[in-house]
């Protein structure tokens, strides 16, 4: 491959390893071979540490009380409706890099491969998971692209987005690498002077067994070696490589069921249709919006603040309860953010659950389904152990799905318990192995702590542009 030009900006690939801490990294060694000949150091994280937040604090150098992004999902009220994983970038405030790039280098391309809020940003090659959803409610694998021939070209190439195993039960080392072959493909045929590539396969086994589980270290040692030809292009290219992580994955045991206290004490409301039980958010008291180890508790009226912090008060998992002046502290207090912020304890995370029967569960709660639940839901990463038919009943869902047939995959458990992994609190200590960290080809680029809100400049400082 030919070197790029000289005389314009450094040329950049960014890769955010999702869950990368230093624990991890010890079963990493195409990493920590980029970390010894360049440099690495300890990157502090927002409140909460979750990938849309910290995505956007370091896209926009700033925090989620100024860019909004106060979870991957929030209360809209004025919709009066819970939204997880959106993807429109006009939800995210602020000067973005390629905006700050674009000042000092006119010209400057940007390609965003699986970084969330891809769609609408102002970025020229653009590829984000996006289903098919069909009339007849069926939902199939693919992808968004900016500019639309790029779809057809990567299918082509790559074979169609492996959506499944992108998010579900089924979710493994092969979305990475198709994010990862994409990313080549964008840097031989476009080469972008800045290339942004997510990757999410240490989420997955970490959340499901732990991060000292040998099957995380092997998830941590397939994706190095997913990530080598990609480190070694970038190198023949001339470009400068920094690896980046949003948080680190912690050790949990306990589920906190927060809506089902404030049911019980009579502020949370759900409506019923056809013996299920929905949240019923706009007649709601009080509710929240699981997310994680962070649950944004939505208090429709002031008058009702005690009564829901009493109601949370002695919930076993709360650790903090965040008002106004907490939620200041933590650069969360924008409008999005609930007026109260429950932090769990470092070995607890928050169900969405709000039903206080299972027979009464909506149909979505046990089927992958991100996009109706009215909060995160780990456990869509596991096939229901209860269940001794729910590989059968899949097999049939799947034969239904493959004659064209409307088909309802219902075999996520709606017990908790399984779940080891969580993240979403601010790291135990800034040094802690178990806390994010960042990586860069570069020798002496980052030394000491570096701030998420710090990441922007440093990019732009790296690429010759500041």
């Amino acid at each position: 491959m030919t070197p790029p030009s000289t005389g314009g900006p450094t040329p950049l690939l960014v890769l955010d390893v999702v869950g990368l801490t230093p624990h991890l990294l010890d079963h990493m060694p195409h990493l920590t071979a980029l970390a010894r000949s360049g440099s690495r150091a300890p990157l502090g994280t927002v409140l909460p540490a979750v990938t849309c937040a910290a995505q956007s604090t370091f896209l926009t150098g700033t925090h989620p009380a100024e860019h909004g992004i106060v979870g991957n999902g929030w209360y809209f009220r004025e919709l009066g409706d819970v939204l997880l994983w959106r993807q429109h970038n006009g939800l995210v405030a602020g000067d973005k890099l390629w905006d700050a790039a674009r000042r000092a280098h006119p010209g400057y391309t940007v390609a965003n491969i699986c970084w969330w809020y891809a769609m609408g940003a102002d970025t020229d090659f653009t590829v984000t998971p996006r289903p098919v959803y069909y009339a007849d409610g069926r939902k199939e694998p693919d992808c968004y692209t900016r500019p639309p021939a790029l779809h057809d070209e990567l299918t082509e190439k790559l074979g169609t987005f492996p959506l499944f195993h992108f998010w579900g039960p089924g979710a493994d080392i092969v979305s990475s690498r198709w994010i990862v072959d994409a990313t080549r493909h964008i840097l031989t045929t476009r080469r972008p002077d800045l290339a942004l590539c997510y990757l999410p396969h240490l989420d997955y086994d970490l959340q499901r067994f732990g991060p000292d589980d040998p099957r995380s270290h092997q998830a941590a040692a397939d994706l190095d070696t997913t990530l080598a030809p990609l480190l070694h292009q970038a190198k023949t290219e001339g470009r400068t490589v920094v690896a980046l992580s949003e948080y680190g994955i912690t050790r949990v045991s306990r589920p906190v069921d927060i809506n089902r206290a404030l049911r019980r004490a009579g502020l949370l409301e759900v409506h019923t249709q056809d013996g299920m039980e929905y949240l019923d958010a706009m007649a709601s008291r009080a509710f929240a919006v699981a997310d994680h180890q962070i649950a944004h508790v939505y208090v429709r009226k002031p008058e009702d603040l005690e009564a829901t912090r009493a109601a949370l008060a002695d919930l076993p998992g709360i650790e903090q309860l965040l008002d106004d002046e907490g939620k200041k502290a933590h650069h969360l207090d924008h409008p999005r953010a609930g007026e109260l912020v429950a932090v769990a304890e470092p070995d607890a995370w928050f169900t969405y659950y709000y039903w206080l029967d299972d027979a009464r569960a909506p149909d979505f709660a046990q089927l992958v389904e991100i996009h109706r639940k009215p909060g995160y839901d780990p456990v869509e990463l596991f096939m229901d152990p209860q269940d001794p038919y729910v590989r059968l009943k899949a097999a049939g869902a799947l034969a239904r799905k493959k004659l064209g047939m409307r088909y309802r995959m219902a075999v996520v458990p709606l017990d908790p318990s399984p779940i080891r992994g969580s993240h979403g609190r601010l790291p135990a200590s800034e040094d802690s192995d178990s806390g994010p960290l960042i990586l860069c080809s570069t020798p002496h680029a980052v030394t000491g702590r570096v701030e998420a809100t710090d990441v922007k400049s440093l990019l732009l400082r790296l690429a010759g542009l500041h």
